[in-house]
């Protein structure tokens, strides 16, 4: 790596201590879907949707955000952890987009909902790669037990979250938008 200017050096270094840090955290979890897939599938995603359609300078901090989402709500770690290893602005990210799960689930959807228009277009963006990666996986990959109902009003609600992110990342919201199309293509 010794012909990366440092700033890039520094930049691919945050993104894979990042994903180190988030598979180690995430190892022993399963996405929801009959197929059990590896949590860290799903984080490798919302990084990568990030990664493929960001262009602004804080790309690596948003794309190791993106790595990060889910360690606050999911796993054993706090947020002045991410902070000490990831800077104030990851941790500021992850923080920004981490539910409350002290609340009852009902409460914590209809809180995503009104909060999107108000977070940064940082948060913004991880919200609508998270919708992204959940939308393919419940098309490839169902959840056993989900009848047609609830995946249309996983769907429905996705996009009450994403309708209050839009405006800010054009390529992701396209991306967003096809795995919708995919997901009520197969109910």
């Amino acid at each position: 790596m010794s012909g990366l200017d440092p700033d890039r050096r520094e930049d691919v270094a945050l993104v894979s201590r990042a994903a180190d840090f988030a598979a180690r955290r995430h190892a022993d979890q399963q996405r929801k879907g009959a197929a059990r897939e590896p949590y860290v599938n799903h984080l490798a995603e919302v990084a990568c949707l990030l990664a493929e359609t960001m262009g602004e300078p804080d790309a690596a901090a948003l794309v190791a955000a993106g790595w990060l989402h889910d360690t606050l709500e999911d796993t054993q770690t706090d947020p002045e952890e991410l902070e000490r290893l990831f800077g104030p602005r990851v941790a500021s990210l992850v923080a920004e987009v981490t539910d409350d799960k002290s609340l009852p689930k009902v409460e914590r959807k209809r809180r995503q909902v009104e909060a999107a228009p108000h977070k940064s277009v940082g948060a913004k963006a991880i919200k609508v790669a998270d919708k992204t990666s959940n939308l393919r996986s419940l098309t490839a990959s169902p959840p056993e037990g989900w009848e047609r109902q609830r995946i249309a009003d996983y769907i429905a609600w996705a996009q009450e979250v994403v309708a209050g992110c839009r405006g800010t990342n054009a390529a992701l919201e396209d991306r967003f938008d096809r795995a919708v199309a995919e997901a009520r293509g197969t109910l």
